[in-house]
């Protein structure tokens, strides 16, 4: 059986969007999945094996599945998430929805 691991994230909360930032060493794009279900987001990837060849001098991450879930609360937009995916960090856009994001009121002078 494959060995699971978690990934370190990075989360920020911006006035459109949050973005999610994950460590996920050695996973191709192809290696991603990224499902969202009733408020539960989980993020999976797959690491792609070693070169092969010589000998292993320093091992800091190991071949297996990343694996991570988040609870994703009503005000994300789940038709405008995007992800991308270089040198390792996958970045995951989740919009907010129009209704919740924030709203500047004028102020009518009288």
């Amino acid at each position: 059986q494959t060995p699971e691991f978690s990934f370190p994230v990075d989360i920020y909360d911006r006035e459109e969007e949050i973005v999610l930032v994950a460590d996920m060493p050695g996973v191709p794009p192809n290696g991603v999945g990224i499902n969202l279900d009733r408020g539960s987001l989980q993020i999976r990837g797959r690491a792609a094996g070693h070169p092969q060849g010589g000998s292993l001098v320093i091992q800091e991450y190991r071949v297996g599945d990343y694996v991570r879930s988040f609870t994703v609360s009503e005000e994300i937009d789940p038709t405008g998430i995007s992800a991308d995916l270089k040198k390792g960090v996958l970045i995951l856009h989740l919009p907010k929805a129009e209704e919740r994001k924030p709203r500047k009121i004028p102020v009518r002078a009288g």
